[in-house]
């Protein structure tokens, strides 16, 4: 097989249509976000490199991904809300948090419509991105094997996440 017969090979893979899971969630989630209010920000990704660490920023604007195992989100398994590391915004809720496995913070659901989709093909298959609604951060991925009822698996970057114990108040948004 040639270059050009690959290339052309994943540019058709990018016309098929995904999983029931990102369809339904997407639908779902932009819904939700109609009824959130969720107002994206006007701010350039580079607007942010100030006010986050430089692994947070990496993950969040420039889609990298930390280490396996590396955050100490994986260990934290009090009640409260885990925000977006960059403006905030409350992405999940700590019932929803469970043990994948995997080395990542994993949840079983988002708060609707606080998060955005578009599809990824960085591992040459196609697969759910997610992102924070509010300020385009990079968050993780959603798969469709995770526990009932739903069977969504949430894969999320723990440094582009913060832990706000239910005792505290949460932080006013970044803008």
């Amino acid at each position: 097989m040639n270059r050009r017969t690959l290339l052309q090979g994943f540019a058709l893979l990018s016309t098929l249509p995904l999983s029931g899971v990102y369809l339904r969630t997407r639908t779902a989630a932009a819904q939700a976000n109609v009824e959130a209010n969720v107002i994206p920000l006007d701010k350039p990704h580079s607007a942010w490199r100030e006010l986050v660490p430089p692994a947070a920023y990496a993950v969040l604007f420039e889609e990298d991904t930390e280490p396996a195992g590396s955050s100490p989100l994986n260990d934290e398994h009090r009640d409260g809300s885990y925000i977006c590391a960059a403006c905030y915004l409350p992405l999940f809720d700590s019932q929803h948090k469970f043990d994948s496995g995997t080395g990542w913070p994993s949840f079983t659901q988002d708060i609707p419509g606080h998060t955005a989709f578009s599809r990824d093909f960085k591992l040459f298959y196609p697969r759910t991105e997610y992102h924070c609604a509010r300020c385009g951060g990079h968050q993780g991925h959603m798969f469709d094997d995770g526990p009932p009822p739903r069977g969504e698996r949430w894969c999320n970057n723990g440094v582009a996440l913060r832990f706000i114990p239910r005792s505290e108040p949460l932080p006013a948004l970044r803008s």
